[in-house]
């Protein structure tokens, strides 16, 4: 009867136990990497609120500054006003240049007056009355030439004077037509191409005077006092500086491992270290591409080193003011939440 060696199976229990510590020791190696025992993924950023450049798009001196740096704002709030009294000159002579414009056009339109037509009308009675004359005289003559009891040189005269009163009634006769039928109609064409220019001056007027006028463009708080009354500004100079209250981004970066765990519109929780609350929000933007250049030759190790950067839209209903521009924050995204993401896309 063989006797089993003691020391053999003692050597193989401790071999045992080694693979199994060093199976749960991956498994627990590989849960960290993932995000936690609780199947979270945890990326770390920073409050992203987004900031405008408030600017008059007419030059000119400042002449009132609401609000200083802290204070709430409002959308269409006045914030600022230029001295208007420059672009309000310039509109006046703009709407009178349109008024000029608009009269000539209706005169054109209207035509002659009524007692001009009469007067050429009168005209051409007085030439055909000429003409009538000049025709009978004529007349006479030529019978006189006849009998030697007029010269030759008193006909052609008489004949000159006929052929003149002829031309004289056709001039008389035209203007009257041109009178009764109005101006023509290449300088009604005219008229009405001044008066739209004329009308665009004036609405170009009107609106630099309402550009005297900065208003909020959305509700946020003043950040930063550029400019103070008195000072001149060129257009396009920022006289403050605005930060929004809404839409509130967040902007984390995650690691290339961890890529297939998330996708734009995944449920997302956000904590910071200044309060208990927790915010809500989801995916709204993953970059294409790494954060930074890979080297030419990588291995699979430096692979596993690249970032990528994604932005966080917060729920508009969780605003409270307490996200401030660059605070640090905790973001946890549910496992699998990725995966269910691509599964709602298509």
């Amino acid at each position: 009867m063989k006797i089993s060696d003691p020391s053999a199976s003692t050597k193989r229990a401790i071999a045992i136990g080694v693979v199994v510590i060093a199976a749960s020791g991956i498994g627990y190696a590989w849960m960290q990497r993932a995000g936690g025992e609780d199947g979270l993924l945890r990326l770390y950023g920073n409050v992203d609120i987004r900031e405008v450049q408030l600017a008059f798009r007419q030059p000119g001196r400042v002449a009132e500054m609401t609000f200083d740096e802290g204070e709430a704002v409002s959308a269409g709030t006045r914030m600022a006003a230029l001295d208007a009294q420059p672009f309000r000159d310039a509109l006046s002579a703009a709407e009178a240049s349109t008024q000029v414009a608009q009269a000539e056009l209706a005169k054109l339109r209207r035509g002659l007056r009524p007692q001009e037509i009469t007067q050429a009308r009168e005209a051409l009675n007085q030439a055909l009355a000429v003409a009538v004359d000049a025709e009978r005289d004529y007349q006479r003559q030529s019978s006189l030439l006849v009998s030697g009891a007029s010269s030759q040189r008193t006909v052609d005269g008489a004949r000159a004077a006929r052929d003149r009163s002829a031309a004289g009634v056709e001039a008389a006769r035209a203007a009257l037509s041109q009178a009764s039928e109005g101006f023509r109609k290449e300088d009604i064409a005219a008229a009405e191409a001044r008066l739209a220019a004329a009308q665009a001056a004036q609405a170009q007027a009107a609106t630099a005077l309402a550009d005297t006028e900065l208003l909020a463009p959305s509700d946020g708080t003043v950040i930063a006092r550029v400019r103070e009354v008195g000072s001149m500004v060129a257009s396009q100079s920022a006289v403050y500086s605005l930060s929004l209250d809404k839409p509130v981004y967040v902007r984390a970066y995650v690691a290339e491992p961890d890529l297939g765990r998330i996708a734009p519109g995944a449920a997302v929780r956000v904590t910071n270290d200044s309060s208990d609350k927790v915010y809500r929000g989801r995916i709204g933007f993953i970059s294409p591409r790494a954060e930074f250049t890979p080297k030419t030759v990588e291995t699979a190790d430096l692979r596993t080193d690249l970032v990528y950067r994604l932005r966080i839209v917060m729920d508009e209903a969780d605003s409270d003011g307490a996200l401030r521009q660059g605070m640090p924050v905790t973001i946890e995204v549910d496992a699998g939440a990725g995966s269910l993401a691509h599964a709602q896309g298509r």
